[in-house]
Parts: C-alpha cells; sequence; structure tokens
C-alpha cells in the first residue's frame, strides 16, 4: 500500500489537474470573468496542443500547437469576437490518472449556447486532457494543459422563443 504521503500527493494533483480544467471552462464562459486572452495561455504549456478530434470537431477546430496558437484559436470564439451572446459549460466530475509529473484526465462537457446570429444549442463532447504538473516542495502540485482533445458526442439545437430575453 502506498505511504500516506504518496496518497496525499496523488489526491492533490487530482485535484490541481481538475482546477485547472474547471478554470479553462469558467473563462470560456459569456459572459464570464475573461480580462484578458492572456488568462487563458496560462493554462497550457508552452508547447501544449489543442485539438478538435472526431468527424465534427477535426474540420471545425482542427489543431493548435503552442500557447500562443491555442490562445488565438481559443480567443477566436470569445470576446470582444461577437460569436455568442450566452455560452455556459458544464462538466461532470472526471477521471484523473496520475503518473509521476503527468496527469491525464478525462470529463463529459455539456456546453450551452446562444449565439449572435440567433442559434442556440446543446452539446455535448468528451473532453481529454494531458496535464504537466508542476510540484515545489510543501506545497500542492499545480497543472498546466500540454494536450487538450476535445471530441463532439451530440448536438441539438435549442427554441430561441423562450430565450428573446438574453438576446438584448
Amino acid at each position: 500500500m502506498a505511504t500516506l504521503e504518496t496518497r496525499l500527493a496523488r489526491l492533490e494533483a487530482k485535484e490541481a489537474a481538475d482546477a485547472c480544467l474547471v478554470r479553462y471552462l469558467d473563462l470560456c464562459d459569456v459572459p464570464g470573468p475573461l480580462a484578458d486572452l492572456d488568462q487563458i495561455g496560462a493554462l497550457f504549456t508552452e508547447d501544449a496542443v489543442w485539438e478538435g478530434i472526431g468527424p465534427e470537431y477535426e474540420g471545425k477546430f482542427g489543431r493548435a500547437e503552442g500557447r500562443a496558437a491555442v490562445q488565438d484559436l481559443v480567443g477566436g470564439y470569445l470576446p470582444p469576437v461577437d460569436h455568442f451572446i450566452r455560452n455556459a459549460h458544464l462538466a461532470t466530475s472526471g477521471q484523473v490518472r496520475v503518473e509521476g509529473d503527468e496527469a491525464t484526465g478525462q470529463w463529459l462537457m455539456q456546453q450551452l449556447s446562444l449565439h449572435r446570429d440567433g442559434g442556440a444549442e446543446l452539446l455535448c463532447a468528451r473532453i481529454s486532457v494531458d496535464f504537466a504538473l508542476a510540484r515545489v516542495r510543501h506545497q500542492p502540485p499545480t497543472a498546466l494543459i500540454r494536450h487538450f482533445r476535445t471530441q463532439r458526442l451530440f448536438a441539438a439545437p435549442l427554441d430561441t422563443a423562450a430565450l428573446g430575453h438574453l438576446l438584448s
């Protein structure tokens, strides 16, 4: 059986990975707390990869390599770009596996979006993320996204008749 210290370190690493993903999704909400795209970039390693996978997302999002490219790709959907009126991300509890200074996690993500063009949709995607863990002695670890993958599993339009109050 692993020592108590080893078990605690693994739990703290899982928490760091989960917190990093939750912060990323929070910054992608509209309206949301994003003040500067550098907040997004700060969650990724310098050599990060962000990619859409599967038939729906491979062509739509493609693959961005490097922190700056990831920041540009994600920023293309966030204010001041006029893409969403409202956008909210909800994630299930993730399954995170820790091996040394790396963690790998998977979540199901639900996204509710109201687009500037008047359309609205409900999406469900599988999010798979590889994290780099940074450890400082006697401190909880921090996690940065090394490889982010999103795969659409489900999409359905939403009736916008009941959303009129959000359009102004």
